[in-house]
């Protein structure tokens, strides 16, 4: 009953989590565009900086802007905060509930560093902790002056993160890892800039005192850095599902360059909603895209059916089929079966069942992917050995012989 209670919470925080962080990237998305497009008023209003009309949902609408706010306190003033909240608190509610409480399962793996459960948790909120620190001090530095400049700087830090964590963690985890701590930095900037910078400027309004505009120039960085994250962080979130990514042998870089592919494409959506601005440079999306190919090509298993062998020189001779359902129901079934032996798991993850011979022989090319990959058995918690990984894999490529 653990597992199956497990599961329900795993869905119900997940649905909260997609929820929420739909309602929190739609928003931000919008606002972006909205300050994108605004275009001078053709009748000059005094305190209004630019209009934008639209047609939706039946009907017109005709948003302006009041960079310093209009000549009254509206009532009711709308904020746009706890999409940011509890996008973070749902997403964080799932990293312990994955992560950390079965962290031999899904953090840990004693073939990329040998840690323990307790200090695996502690780098892990680490992480998240250090990655807002660095980053608000560096947005707070003199180097912040210079946007570029401390765009290089954050991205040699960001890839920095990203090779030590696949260095630490299972490739999932540092995946997850990676994207936790890019999200934890967009929802610190919400919280300790955004929201205060708006909060100062509705006191200001309300008190009738002429406004700082620090408070808002350092929101609207904030936000614009915000933007620029959200593809690499929804990236790192759906990465869990495609093991080809975090199982790649070089999965760090596979994780820099598809974070950085995502945030060059962004950018360049970004530069092309600019009203007014006759030619946009296509640079930072054909870099996306070259970039993105160039991952493709850094993600193609490895053809070697010895890759996963100790002693790759040495020719694996091909076993039977009878053998090869041995290592299967051994290593693999116990999670890959209609009722699972292995404690945690109420069901066969994916839906993908190792339990029966024809069950076997209709997933051999799935099998041999993540096989190769080495991103099952997950966490290697059967401690199927290297001898077994490549005798499976030579008998795939041998057609399944059976």
């Amino acid at each position: 009953m653990e597992a199956y209670f497990l599961d329900w919470l795993n869905l119900l925080g997940r649905w909260l989590h997609l929820i929420a962080g739909i309602a929190w990237i739609g928003a931000s998305f919008y606002f972006v565009w909205l300050d994108n497009h605004l275009l001078p008023l053709k009748s000059p209003m005094q305190g209004v900086s630019g209009e934008v009309w639209a047609v939706h949902g039946g009907g017109f609408y005709n948003a302006r802007k009041y960079p310093t706010g209009p000549d009254f306190l509206p009532d009711p003033l709308h904020w746009f905060k706890w999409e940011a909240y509890t996008t973070w608190l749902s997403g964080f509610f799932m990293l312990c509930l994955i992560y950390y409480v079965q962290a031999n399962v899904y953090l840990i793996d004693r073939n990329v560093a040998d840690i323990g459960t307790g200090a695996a948790t502690g780098i892990g909120i680490g992480t998240l902790v250090a990655g807002w620190i660095v980053y608000d001090l560096l947005c707070k530095s003199s180097l912040a002056r210079n946007e570029r400049l401390l765009a290089l700087v954050l991205a040699i830090l960001v890839a920095a993160a990203a090779y030590g964590l696949c260095h630490v963690f299972s490739g999932r985890g540092a995946f997850i890892h990676f994207g936790a701590m890019l999200g934890t930095i967009m929802v610190a900037n919400v919280f300790f800039v955004i929201i205060p910078g708006q909060r100062e400027l509705v006191k200001a309004k309300a008190e009738g005192r002429p406004l700082d505009p620090g408070p808002g120039l350092r929101g609207k960085q904030r936000s614009v850095h915000n933007t620029y994250f959200t593809l690499p962080v929804l990236f790192a979130m759906i990465s869990n599902h495609y093991a080809g990514t975090y199982g790649a042998h070089y999965n760090w870089l596979a994780l820099i360059a598809l974070a950085a592919s995502g945030a060059l494409i962004r950018a360049w959506f970004v530069a092309r909603h600019k009203e007014g601005q006759v030619e946009v440079s296509p640079w930072p999306a054909v870099a996306g895209v070259v970039i993105l190919a160039g991952a493709v090509g850094l993600m193609v298993p490895r053809e070697a059916s010895t890759a996963a062998s100790s002693n790759a020189a040495a020719p694996v001779a091909i076993a039977g089929f009878t053998h090869v359902q041995g290592i299967v129901t051994q290593r693999c079934a116990v999670c890959h079966a209609e009722k699972p032996t292995q404690p945690g798991f109420s069901a066969a993850p994916k839906g993908v069942m190792l339990d029966t011979p024809q069950r076997i022989l209709v997933q051999t090319a799935q099998m041999r992917q993540q096989l190769a990959a080495r991103t099952m058995p997950i966490g290697n918690l059967t401690q199927m050995t290297d001898d077994e990984r490549a005798q499976v894999i030579a008998w795939i490529d041998a057609g399944a012989p059976h």
